[in-house]
């Protein structure tokens, strides 16, 4: 027994000191690479921003097919970037979305930029809500305010910008560069996104690498670590959304069944609550997980530094926050609810949508499967609530000279003595994912500092970004586009 005793303690003073080590290997990595100031009129660039937000972009549909905003901000455009519409060739697609083309000193593999020029609505009635109005484009308090600031035009802006720079010094990239800026991203980009990258697919365009809206930079977005967290999306989640419907005799209320539509269309959504996807760490995060690592207080670079055994630890503590939650699991979101049309009267009808935004590694044909299997009710019809869906994308590599371009443009473009740059799953959809067909290096990232509270407005009431925030993604693309162009 003592022999045992002392096996054991052994085992577990090897094992202990396997844990620490790894812990103590576990230093931030030094880099070479630093800020490099660029003179810019910051003032002038946030004059130019405010007017773009000024033309209202709201997305075309079929309710509202209008492009008159789109027109005239492209009209705006050709006024404030001379330089790019006088020397690069460009084209309308579907009559809304522009592509551009930057010849280069050789025929190379290309550099695709894209962002949109689309934005989201303005709930009715939200209006007051805003600090400022949300189409005025008001520059106050460092900040420019309104629809559009974060998503996305402080991006294509900030292309623009760059390159109307980089022109007016004669700079030249050593291979071409696209400029992709779709009108319907927010509806699903089938007209704008995906028609151009149809259309530079058939031209046989083949680029290095595309590089999207998707992740930022954040401060105290990840407990403990104190330097700013660069995430830039390497693959992006699917989305699927579920029709459950179920239909009922009716009648009186006051004779009601064992077990109403209404009855039976709640239990299967509260099934799938319970019974969500199951979690799971994913090579992307597991990469994010090893970088951020050693900017961490001891206790948790040691459990980031040794996933090999504190994995469903780490899960369980990621799991217990909605926002790192969604990042482990294809997430289960009911969405709607109706049923009913007076409050004595039985439903003979009742019907709930449940959103599913799939993680990489599942699909949506196994959405679907794990919903009746959940369920497991006949009386339930289960369908897809409407014809949009996606799956989601493979990881692009993090390990390749594209990744490393990007993660060298942001150090250029910082003034931050530290910064950790990670790939990450993108919980939204983008348009990068419809040129997959050109090429598997897809890549997301908005080079702007965000804040939680900032973070917060996306989508949503006081959408702003700040000056010197926007400052920076030009200088990011700055840099960005001297590093490709830099490389033969």
């Amino acid at each position: 027994m003592k022999r045992i005793l002392l096996v054991l303690l052994l085992a577990v003073s090897v094992l202990a000191g396997v844990l620490v080590f790894n812990a103590w290997r576990a230093q931030p990595l030094a880099t070479k690479v630093a800020f490099v100031p660029v003179a810019l009129d910051e003032a002038a660039m946030a004059q130019r921003l405010s007017a773009a937000i000024a033309f209202a972009t709201v997305s075309a549909t079929p309710e509202s097919p209008s492009l008159d905003a789109f027109h005239a901000l492209q009209a705006r455009f050709a006024a404030d970037f001379p330089r790019v519409h006088a020397q690069l060739a460009h084209e309308s697609i579907n009559d809304a979305s522009l592509l551009f083309r930057w010849n280069g000193r050789g025929e190379c593999a290309p550099l695709l930029l894209a962002a949109h020029q689309d934005v989201v609505p303005v709930e009715p009635g939200t209006e007051s809500g805003w600090t400022h109005p949300p189409f005025a484009g008001v520059i106050a308090d460092g900040y420019v305010w309104g629809r559009g600031a974060i998503d996305d035009k402080a991006s294509l802006l900030a292309i623009l910008e760059a390159v109307e720079h980089l022109l007016g010094e004669g700079f030249v990239p050593a291979c071409p560069v696209y400029l992709a800026f779709g009108h319907d991203e927010e509806i699903g980009g089938t007209h704008g996104a995906k028609a151009m990258a149809e259309l530079l697919h058939t031209r046989g365009v083949t680029p290095a690498f595309v590089l999207d809206e998707g992740g930022a930079l954040t401060q105290g977005s990840f407990a403990g670590l104190d330097v700013p967290l660069a995430t830039v999306g390497v693959a992006e989640k699917g989305y699927l959304s579920v029709r459950l419907s179920a239909r009922g005799e009716g009648g009186h209320s006051s004779m009601p069944p064992r077990t109403s539509a209404i009855g039976r269309v709640a239990t299967a959504v509260s099934a799938l609550e319970r019974n969500r996807p199951p979690a799971a760490i994913s090579d992307v995060q597991r990469e994010l997980l090893r970088r951020t690592a050693p900017h961490l207080p001891f206790a948790q670079r040691l459990a980031l530094a040794n996933l090999w055994i504190s994995a469903p630890v780490v899960e369980s503590l990621l799991s217990a926050s909605p926002v790192t939650d969604a990042t482990l699991r294809t997430t289960t979101a009911p969405t709607m609810f109706h049923a009913g049309i007076k409050d004595n009267v039985l439903a003979q009808q009742a019907e709930a949508v449940v959103n599913f935004r799939i993680r990489p590694g599942d699909s949506i044909d196994g959405v679907l499967a794990h919903v009746r299997r959940v369920i497991d009710d006949a009386q339930v019809e289960v369908s897809r609530y409407d014809d949009f869906g996606t799956e989601p994308t493979a990881p692009a590599p993090w390990d390749n000279a594209a990744f490393n371009s990007i993660d060298t443009a942001l150090r250029r473009a910082s003034p931050e003595t530290q910064i950790v740059v990670a790939p990450y799953v993108t919980n939204g959809a983008t348009d990068a994912r419809h040129y997959a067909v050109l090429t598997p290096n897809l890549y997301r990232f908005a080079a702007f500092k965000l804040q939680a509270d900032e973070l917060a407005t996306f989508h949503g009431t006081d959408e702003r970004i700040a000056v010197a925030e926007h400052a920076r993604a030009v200088r990011f693309y700055i840099a960005l586009l001297r590093e490709f162009g830099a490389t033969d």
